[in-house]
């Protein structure tokens, strides 16, 4: 329990603090105008030192940080396991914190790191050094600062927006492993569903980067990538084997050149050949009709024409027709010469076209089963080309099959965790029924009708919910954190583990009508006597109860009061000027005021 809270800042408002509940007032002052909302008085600020002793972060922002309150030290006097310890921060070294131990018959002063004195809290309050063997790493497991908050709850860090969460920006892994850890169930699961959602958003953020072009085209199906694959990789295989089988020939270019020649001489003689077979043909063709006129037709002639000719003229036509066959005999004689010489010339020509016909099938022999180094370099480069998009492609088919199986793999996960958390809450479900239970007495004396706490098993964790009539008001969704808070404080009593003090600040009573937070009073009063834990509460003199009922909440009330009606009036004794974050805290009270 919290005995003391006090500074060596001379103007500094010490508290002491009473087992039981505490109440700290904020009062506002008969003289003060309208526009001094005690926002500054200091409520918050206990709240603020209150953490800071306990291993919270120092940031900049921080008010012990300001140029007002850096160089003071704060003490916090409490009972923690029947050890006395008076512990020392200050905004200067924050990262030291002094502290005497005092035992029975023994002090003992150390000096720890804020990350060895949270380590010493977390073990001293919440035994986890006894949790190393549960598991499976040691990442996402319950810490000091993920569960100490929940009895601090810090307006300024979301503290009061929901029942399960201790601040605003808390993650899902953390509400559902605080809670799950405070009612003393398997916290493992939790921390196993959290590795789930890391996997799938690392997953999530490949199929990201791949759509976006970091890695390529997009990732295709397997199945049409198993299928490019083979067709790709059958194509590396025949150029592969081509390239092995390569014969290169350094005179390729020069037997392509021959071979040219020789095309052009065979087609050149053939054409040749054509011109004299076709010369031959129409020498024949002279020769077949090349034959002088018969004398004897001639001498017919000449009588059906009625012209009688002298015997002599007939002696001279038969002169005449030796003198026609002898001209036809040489031009007979000489067509035949022309057709031999055109003969003989066919006859070379064919001789020659066999010998280059023989040498054309060498040529093209030899450049069939050989080939030039150019030709060569360019299916070496062709074989590069290919097996460079065969890898891109194996490589995508792989990522996709992975993609895939981990999608897959994930599912099965998931459904194993879910039959896994099922199976924890149907071995626990005397745990669950205690907090259940809890919760609606609490809820039941405060509303007169009863609230209910739900645990659900659902596909991504556990799911904690609150369902109650009139819910979604400031008042409802506030005393819900308080039935969740107290049914937390009972419940960690009841295993031993934990502060024993619980801390509510004005901001819980917002909206809350008064009936009702004199019940909540009365509430936290007989359950802190009943389990032996401290309840502080501030709160502002006008929303505080009258007293109509058998609660005297006047009892309770610490003697020393805050307001900020006068400079001196405050938790610190002096204005804070230089502190941005109050500044922003007093603006947001100023608008929930009005």
């Amino acid at each position: 329990m919290i005995q003391k809270v006090y500074s060596d800042l001379k103007t500094f408002k010490n508290l002491d603090f009473k087992p039981g509940l505490n109440i700290l007032l904020a009062d506002k002052s008969p003289g003060a105008t309208d526009k001094q909302t005690r926002n500054r008085a200091g409520k918050t600020s206990l709240i603020e030192i209150i953490d800071f002793l306990m291993g919270a972060d120092c940031s900049a922002g921080s008010i012990l940080k300001s140029e007002s309150l850096i160089n003071s030290k704060f003490f916090i006097d409490l009972n923690i396991q029947n050890k006395n310890l008076i512990v020392e921060r200050s905004g200067f070294e924050s990262n030291k914190i002094n502290v005497l131990i005092k035992e029975t018959s023994n002090e003992e002063r150390k000096s720890f790191s804020n990350k060895e004195w949270k380590n010493f809290l977390s073990n001293t309050w919440f035994k986890l050094n006894e949790l190393s063997d549960i598991g499976v790493q040691k990442k996402y497991r319950p810490t000091f600062r993920s569960l100490f908050p929940y009895f601090v709850r810090r307006e300024r860090e979301g503290g009061f927006l929901s029942p399960t969460k201790n601040s605003e920006k808390q993650q899902l892994w953390d509400e559902q492993m605080a809670v799950t850890f405070f009612l003393g169930l398997d916290w493992s699961i939790i921390q196993q569903w959290q590795l789930i959602r890391d996997r799938e958003k690392t997953l999530k953020e490949l199929k990201k980067a791949v759509g976006a072009g970091l890695l390529g085209e997009v990732i295709g199906s397997v199945a049409t990538l198993r299928t490019q694959l083979a067709i790709f990789e059958e194509r590396v295989r025949k150029l592969k084997e081509s390239t092995k089988n390569f014969k290169i020939l350094p005179e390729y270019q020069e037997y392509e050149k021959e071979a040219a020649q020789v095309k052009r001489k065979l087609s050149e003689l053939s054409g040749e050949n054509v011109i004299d077979n076709q010369l031959i043909q129409n020498l024949e063709n002279s020769i077949s009709v090349e034959t002088p006129p018969a004398s004897d037709d001639l001498k017919s002639l000449y009588i059906e024409a009625g012209i009688i000719l002298p015997e002599s003229i007939f002696e001279r036509f038969e002169e005449v027709e030796v003198f026609h066959k002898s001209i036809i005999e040489n031009r007979k004689s000489y067509l035949t010469s022309e057709i031999v010489e055109a003969k003989e010339r066919i006859r070379k020509r064919s001789g020659e076209i066999k010998k280059l016909s023989e040498r054309k099938a060498e040529i093209m022999g030899i450049l069939h089963s050989h080939g030039a180094l150019e030709e060569y370099t360019n299916l070496q480069s062709e074989l590069s080309g290919v097996e460079a998009e065969t890898e891109s492609i194996r490589q995508k088919f792989i990522a996709a099959r992975q993609l895939e199986e981990e999608k897959t793999k994930l599912e099965g996960d998931r459904n194993r965790l879910y039959s896994q958390l099922q199976k924890n809450y149907q071995e626990e479900r005397e745990i669950i029924n205690r907090a259940v239970v809890l919760f609606e007495e609490i809820s039941s004396r405060l509303y007169g009708q009863s609230g209910s706490f739900t645990i659900e098993e659902s596909g991504n964790g556990p799911k904690f919910d609150f369902p109650i009539q009139g819910r979604g008001s400031k008042g409802i969704d506030n005393m819900q954190i308080f039935c969740f808070d107290m049914m937390v404080m009972i419940l960690t009593k009841e295993k031993e583990i934990g502060p024993d003090f619980l801390i509510h600040d004005s901001h819980l009573f917002d909206g809350v009508d008064e009936r009702q937070i004199a019940k909540a009073l009365e509430i936290g009063s007989e359950l802190s006597n009943k389990y032996k834990f401290q309840y502080i509460v501030t709160i502002n003199s006008d929303d505080l109860p009258d007293e109509t009922s058998e609660f005297e909440v006047k009892n309770y009330i610490l003697p020393i009061s805050l307001t900020d009606a006068t400079e001196d009036g405050g938790l610190f004794g002096i204005r804070i000027k230089s502190y941005s974050d109050n500044q922003i805290e007093t603006e947001v009270e100023e608008e929930i005021e009005q």
